[in-house]
């Protein structure tokens, strides 16, 4: 079972035992402190108003963590965990306490094979169950591919849905603006499709699309000012930041900045008309997953960079500027397989290592 590093304090005011380990950086010595560990595959974190944490696991799981230690939430709808998919992602939408409302994606079973899904459920006032978990979306028709799910979801200042969703290996479909493969969405909280969507009302467009042309976007995050940005795998080479614009056209399998895994170039190049440049690239590529905005609160310097995880690498990615670039790599054994990062209630960096299968916090001593 996970296991709650021994706690002074919890809720908005974190105080943890000495068992921190040191990580170099421009900014200084910086603490890495576990919060929990012991657990298996983790892909996404997001915390309640009081503090509570949640995490989900790949396979299937949903976990509770507060000061009374970790505890499993059942309710979690029928998930397909194999390949890259089960459940993953989860967000704790602004108005949670008026509603006890959150909101999940994962690899739905379909009639010939798997989709990615975003659902919604209530979470019961024990913080052990869910219910009411209802699909308000899903990706149609199944396939049997067990890769690029995507599956980030970023809460929109209007309280729109935005979800990202991969190609699922089919790289044409990323241009088919009939088809949601390789896009990001917006989405009301209900499920249905907002007015002003760049495509609604169109002929033979799917409405729900936001911006298209993604290969496999794992991260996603609005900076200070309210501008969604992306993360997205590359092939060999080219995994991407993206600034992103409506109704805009990313160019996969198009245009990239990387090669197939054959070493065969991709598409027509690395630029196109009509088609969007990335902010920035990583080549050779880092795998990236999970982003986040810092505000500055634990680390003031900070202020405004992003932060990006990296599963090939071990590290994870700083990027600050206009366009945003990489300025630096933190790293420690602690940072294996970065998964997701997340600004805590504490206002302190806190990342998922899905290869130590824990959740740190990153501070000044």
């Amino acid at each position: 079972m996970p296991r709650l590093a021994p706690l002074v304090g919890f809720a908005l005011a974190l105080t943890f035992s000495q068992s921190a380990q040191a990580m170099d950086s421009s900014a200084g010595r910086l603490d890495v402190t576990p919060i929990v560990t012991g657990l298996d595959t983790p892909w996404a974190v997001d915390t309640l108003p009081n503090g509570t944490i949640l995490i989900t696991e790949r396979r299937g799981r949903l976990l509770a963590v507060d000061e009374g230690g970790a505890r499993d939430i059942s309710g979690v709808g029928q998930v397909a965990a194999r390949g890259q998919g089960g459940l993953l992602d989860i967000l704790v939408p602004r108005d949670f306490a008026q509603s006890r409302e959150l909101l999940f994606t994962y690899s739905k079973p379909q009639p010939g094979g798997t989709g990615t899904a975003l659902a919604r459920a209530t979470l019961s006032e024990g913080l052990d169950r869910l219910t009411d978990w209802r699909v308000l979306w899903e990706l149609t028709p199944g396939s049997t591919g067990g890769r690029h799910f995507g599956s980030r979801l970023v809460e929109a200042p209007d309280g729109t849905i935005f979800l990202t969703v991969g190609d699922r290996g089919d790289r044409p479909s990323a241009q088919d603006l009939g088809r949601e493969n390789g896009s990001v969405l917006r989405l009301n909280r209900d499920g249905t499709i907002p007015a002003d969507n760049p495509f609604a009302g169109q002929q033979d467009v799917r409405p729900e699309i936001w911006s298209y042309g993604h290969r496999n976007p794992q991260g996603a995050a609005l900076d200070p000012k309210g501008q969604l940005y992306t993360v997205e795998h590359g092939a060999r080479g080219g995994d991407e930041v993206n600034r992103i614009a409506k109704g805009a056209n990313y160019g996969w399998p198009v245009i990239s900045y990387g090669r197939h895994y054959s070493g065969a170039k991709i598409g027509d190049g690395t630029a196109k008309p009509g088609m969007e440049q990335p902010v920035h690239y990583w080549d050779p590529s880092i795998a990236p997953s999970g982003m986040m905005f810092h505000d500055g609160k634990e680390i003031p310097e900070w202020r405004g960079n992003a932060f990006v995880g990296s599963l090939k690498f071990n590290h994870i990615a700083r990027l600050a500027g206009t366009p945003l670039r990489e300025v630096e790599r933190l790293d420690s054994p602690e940072t294996l397989r970065v998964r997701d990062v997340i600004q805590g209630p504490d206002g302190a960096i806190w990342f998922l290592s899905e290869g130590r299968g824990a959740l740190y916090r990153i501070t000044k001593p």
